[in-house]
């Protein structure tokens, strides 16, 4: 029994010494290798920024004037005098209806005027000498008011059936054709005044301390991009609506080239008070946590092997401001010149080395278009 004891313990012995040695022929050929890189990241520098504070909101644009024209009057067109797309002015004749029975009638009417003129005159004229009576002058006054009155009703029907431009601006496509009938109210075209044009937006109530009328803004559209149009508030509401707790604004924008069109969406910037000086850094350097936001500063530490200085990672806690576009204001915790990481922070742990590549970065625009094509 001694002997079997014996046996299998020198067995098992040797098998824990050959793991053993197997083990620390592992660790040896480990410790010949080289170490693994660092991890790359990409950074850049902290610097100061004047960022002017504004308000900000989305409006819908509008036209100064803008009417779709209409005939008061059925009847069927006889004259089409314009052009879809064409710049009129006030008073320009655009459509003209059939109007002869009416022009017609209007010549009647006219003669009767002209026969109650002559016998109210004759009545005036025999009225010194009391061959006739005043009664019979009045009767001729009043029949003569009321043919007078009759063609001014005629004459008021035949204006009508022609439709005038009642301001300047750019015509829309022409809805109706010559020798059509046209039932009354029935759109004709739409004429639109495009310069200037207005923009409406709404404010939050705390806003009314900071915009007043004739103040500056500025209005951008995306199908404009990088193009600013200027204008000025013209009007602001006189009450606040009492469900959303916001106010009506009006400006004013120039559109001299009328790339603007009724309809659209801008988004207005108006500025308030002096430029403000932020470290602004990309918003993808700052990690959002719930018990604090954090960035890594890359320091240089002792040189390495190649004789260079590792770069080393510290992290550093922060406290940020607004954001504007890619960017956002850092108003404690990183000075300007620090170099700040942009990419790769899952990566990286306090006081570790890093490579630093940055041939790809972030973007890093205040104001940031969509690329051509995109979504």
């Amino acid at each position: 029994m001694f002997k079997r004891m014996a046996i299998m313990l020198l067995l098992v012995a040797a098998v824990f010494g050959g793991l053993y040695g197997m083990k620390m022929k592992q660790f040896e050929a480990m410790s010949k290798m080289p170490p693994p890189p660092p991890p790359t990241v990409s950074t850049t520098v902290a610097a100061y920024d004047d960022w002017q504070p504004q308000l900000e909101a989305v409006g819908s644009l509008r036209a100064v004037n803008g009417a779709d024209l209409a005939f008061e009057v059925a009847g069927i067109v006889e004259q089409i005098n314009f052009n879809s797309g064409d710049e009129v002015k006030a008073g320009d004749v655009l459509v003209k209806l059939r109007d002869d029975e009416d022009v017609n009638k209007l010549k009647s009417l006219q003669a009767v005027v002209d026969l109650a003129v002559i016998t109210y005159q004759r009545g005036m004229k025999q009225l010194p000498s009391q061959t006739i009576s005043q009664a019979a002058v009045d009767a001729d006054k009043s029949e003569l008011d009321a043919a007078r009155a009759n063609v001014a009703e005629q004459q008021a029907l035949i204006d009508k059936k022609v439709i005038r431009a009642p301001f300047d601006g750019r015509l829309g496509i022409r809805a109706v054709d010559l020798g059509q009938y046209l039932a009354a109210g029935t759109t004709v075209v739409t004429l639109q005044s495009l310069d200037p044009i207005y923009v409406d937006f709404f404010l939050p109530q705390q806003a009314l301390e900071q915009i007043r009328i004739g103040q500056a803004v500025s209005a951008k559209v995306d199908t404009y991009p990088g193009q600013t149009f200027m204008g000025e508030i013209a009007a602001i509401e006189p009450k606040v609506d009492a469900a959303s707790r916001n106010v009506r604004v009006r400006a004013t924008i120039k559109n001299p080239d009328l790339k603007l069109l009724p309809g659209m969406y801008a988004t207005v910037d108006i500025a308030t008070g002096a430029p403000e000086h932020y470290v602004t850094l990309p918003q993808t350097a700052i990690t959002f946590n719930a018990y604090g936001n954090t960035v890594y500063i890359v320091d240089k530490g002792e040189p390495g092997a190649d004789g260079q200085p590792q770069l080393k990672v510290r992290q550093t806690f922060v406290k940020t401001g607004e954001t504007r576009g890619d960017l956002i204001a850092v108003l404690d915790g990183v000075k300007e010149g620090e170099t700040v990481v942009t990419a790769g922070q899952l990566k990286l742990r306090n006081g570790a080395a890093v490579a630093v590549n940055n041939s790809v970065t972030p973007s890093a625009d205040a104001n940031p278009t969509p690329a051509p094509g995109s979504n």
